[in-house]
This record gives structure tokens, sequence and C-alpha cells, in this order.
């Protein structure tokens, strides 16, 4: 969807500049959008005629340049991604919610020691993207970057205030499982 956006928003499009533009949106971060993979995917997209190659150029000894534009077929592909990520909550599978089914495994203290560190490291986060907000080149970006910004903040904000209280269940002895009494 990211890819097929950006060509349908920049055409006629390089590659490279797709990849700029994604890389400016720090979608490499919250979109499973891996640099390396942008070639390809455009190569793929246009063997699946969601899109077409409109022109390859050479500038001296510089890699051959291959301008894309969507298809009507693309656009339509992009369309159907747009609305089902828009209208329908989709949970991405999160590996500390793998590890953390075996909570009962780490040692109190680790475990703790654990949640209080990812809390300090969403701390970070948080405070990277607040100076980030501040800076020059941060104006420039489209306000809506800003927006994802911000539902960035508050989702890492509110982890941080609960790895604060199970770190603090935890050092708490509050028990893990539920007790028989029958």
């Amino acid at each position: 969807m990211m890819i097929l956006g950006v060509v349908q928003w920049m055409q006629p499009v390089h590659g490279y500049d797709v990849r700029r533009e994604l890389l400016n949106w720090d979608a490499d971060k919250w979109a499973n959008v891996k640099p390396g993979s942008i070639y390809h995917a455009l190569r793929k997209l246009t063997e699946e005629e969601l899109l077409r190659e409109v022109a390859t150029e050479q500038v001296g000894a510089r890699p051959a340049r291959t301008t894309y534009e969507i298809t009507a077929k693309g656009a339509e592909e992009f369309m159907t991604l747009l609305r089902g990520n828009w209208w329908h909550l989709s949970t991405p599978p999160d590996p500390f919610m793998a590890a953390f089914s075996f909570l009962p495994v780490l040692p109190r203290p680790e475990a703790s020691a654990a949640l209080r560190s990812r809390a300090a490291q969403l701390q970070a986060g948080v405070e990277r993207l607040r100076e980030a907000q501040k800076a020059d080149w941060f104006q420039t970006k489209p306000t809506f970057v800003s927006w994802m910004w911000e539902l960035t903040i508050e989702r890492s904000e509110a982890e941080i205030r609960w790895c604060e209280r199970t770190a603090a269940r935890i050092e708490s002895d509050e028990p893990y499982l539920p007790t028989d009494d029958a």
C-alpha cells in the first residue's frame, strides 16, 4: 500500500525518490517498509501490472533509473488497501506479547526490571519525537505526519504507564495465576 500510494502521489517517480520519501516519513519504523526491499517491491508491483515502467535512463556511470506510474489496476488496489486499513482494526503481531505470555518463567526481579527498562526505552523514544517536532526540518513535513507522531507518542505513553503498573504488581508479589480455593 505504501509504495503504491507514494507512486500515485509523486508520479512519474524514480524508485530512488520513492525510497527517499518513505524514509523521510520514517515508514521503515512504523509501516514494515524495509528500505532494501523497495526496489524489489517496485519490480513485483510492475510484474503484477499495478505499476508500469514509463522510462529508464542512465546518466554517466550512475546506475540506470526507472520511472514508474501507477496503473488503473494499481490505483484500484491502492484504494482497496487504503480503505481496508482505515475501516478495519488490525493488530500486528507483537513479539513482546508472545514473550509476556511466559511471564511466570522469568524470575520476578528480572521481569520487573525488563518492564521498567521497556518503559525507559519507550520514554526515550517519546522524548526523541518531541525534540524532533521542535526542529526546523520537521516544519517541512506534511501536517498529518505530525498527527501520526502524536499517535505514536500517545500509544507509547499508555504502554509506559502499563509497564510501570505491571512492574509494581510483580514487585508486590501479586499472583500470576488464579488461586484454587475450592
